[in-house]
């Protein structure tokens, strides 16, 4: 997906010295939230700050965003200020002092702001994954479709696929072995994690493959996939937390309970659909993570 450039002008606002910071805006355009703030010192330096929000995008696939914010006086009172951005994380800051030498401002802000969505590698086909070759020397069937695999990799990567393969099992003497109760692209999807070369997940693919990887025993695709939601998914925290704890990743549910950082943040997991889906341990967790915060 390419990028966007996206413009905002705000109106003018009107900031004066005092103890607190004021909220001057409020606002959303193309999937970025914000709220702007600002605040007069006693010697007439003003404190401005915004704070962006765009889960949303994150959600779509936006890897970051970068550009440039200028803010300015109506009334010229100090000379307009630019400051260069890149945006990585939601809920982020961005601050900038303006020297100024007055009691009161009416000020005003635009910005140029370029979404970066994160490159999608594609991985090579179902064809050429499965292929007959001098390496390949067992036949699975999947829907009714052949893939030609190594069993050795394969056992590796699996204690089911070792068991499969084992002498033990009536399969493991088999020309071609059925694998039932999966669709063909859910399963070239399992195997095209670690087999031939690593594709990796994303964010439309993650919660499946956690999916296989527990049915099949594939325990390198879920740590893969702890792996893709612990530093490039975008995907919501509630859900996120909800992941880690069907899954057993501890690590993650760890990272996720930490993001509960305030009783506003805590509140929504707790009204989350989400939240009734999780072992009695987690919701005990963050129950006394609410408590923590109040």
């Amino acid at each position: 997906m390419s990028s966007e450039t996206i413009w905002y002008k705000s109106g003018a606002r009107p900031v004066s010295s005092g103890n607190y910071t004021t909220v001057l805006e409020k606002r959303a355009k193309s999937g970025i939230a914000w709220e702007w703030m600002g605040r007069v010192d006693t010697s007439g330096q003003i404190d401005f700050t915004w704070k962006f929000y765009w889960d949303e995008l994150r959600s779509q696939g936006v890897d970051d965003i970068t550009g440039h914010i200028t803010v300015s006086s109506t009334n010229n009172r100090f000379t307009a200020t630019t400051i260069n951005v890149k945006i990585t994380e939601d809920n982020q800051e961005i601050t900038k002092v303006v020297e100024g030498g007055y009691k009161s401002y009416n000020v005003y802000f635009e910005y140029f702001l370029t979404t970066h969505y994160a490159p999608v590698l594609e991985k090579p086909s179902d064809e050429e994954m499965f292929a007959p070759s001098e390496q390949n020397d067992s036949i699975l069937v999947v829907e009714g479709k052949k893939l030609h695999v190594n069993k050795t990799f394969l056992s590796y990567h699996s204690e089911y696929f070792r068991a499969l393969f084992s002498s033990n099992f009536k399969e493991g003497q088999m020309d071609e072995i059925p694998i039932g109760d999966v669709s063909y692209e859910d399963f070239a999807l399992l195997l095209s994690n670690f087999y031939p070369i690593q594709v990796f997940p994303t964010d439309k693919t993650v919660e499946k493959l956690l999916e296989l990887a527990r049915r099949f025993l594939v325990s390198s695709a879920t740590r893969s996939a702890e792996y893709h939601l612990l530093n490039v998914s975008r995907i919501k925290n509630e859900k996120m937390l909800w992941m880690a704890d069907q899954y057993v990743m501890p690590t993650l549910l760890e990272k996720c309970i930490r993001r509960l950082d305030t009783t506003d943040k805590a509140k929504k997991m707790k009204q989350s659909e989400e939240f009734e889906k999780l072992s009695d341990k987690t919701k005990s967790i963050i129950l006394y993570r609410l408590l923590d915060l109040i």
